[in-house]
């Protein structure tokens, strides 16, 4: 199964967290699963905040990018179409709230687990976790809207 990013519109696969057409990204890769989306990331020692524990600015972008992925797979499941196999709508963020429980240790490998809490069809909103060692570091709430087709043609454009 593909990962719901590999399955964006070219013209919406340039995202700095999420796109596999940006080089220099990170290349958050979500998966859905029975209902959840599942993302796995290993922060570098660029990453870093202070000495042994990642950056806030990191964690909330991860958590941005795999909520816009999990919205994209609950609006699938919505609409009858399977995530990971068909193409993937986009969505952008509307609002994101991250709350940082503990600080996040840099060296492991993070999780990312997140699921939708409400699906409309043109809003879903995301609830999350970040963990790291099986630890939850990080939750975070994401409302993502579909995205307006004014930024389908600026972006192709």
């Amino acid at each position: 199964m593909n990962a719901l990013q590999d399955l964006y519109p070219d013209d919406f696969a340039h995202c700095y967290g999420c796109g596999r057409l940006n080089a220099d990204g990170l290349h958050v890769r979500s998966e859905w699963h029975d209902g959840e989306c599942i993302a796995h990331f290993q922060p570098r020692p660029y990453h870093m905040a202070l000495p042994g524990f990642v950056y806030g600015g990191l964690i909330a972008s991860l958590a941005d990018c795999h909520a816009m992925a999990t919205a994209a797979g609950a609006s699938m499941v919505a609409a009858r179409t399977e995530p990971g196999r068909d193409a993937t709508p986009r969505f952008v963020t509307a609002s994101l709230h991250v709350d940082f429980l503990k600080p996040t240790p840099l060296g492991p490998e993070l999780e990312l687990r997140a699921r939708p809490t409400d699906v409309g069809e043109r809003k879903v909103t995301v609830e999350m976790g970040i963990f790291a060692d099986g630890t939850e570091c990080a939750r975070a709430r994401v409302v993502a809207v579909r995205a307006p087709t004014t930024m389908r043609a600026r972006a192709s454009g």
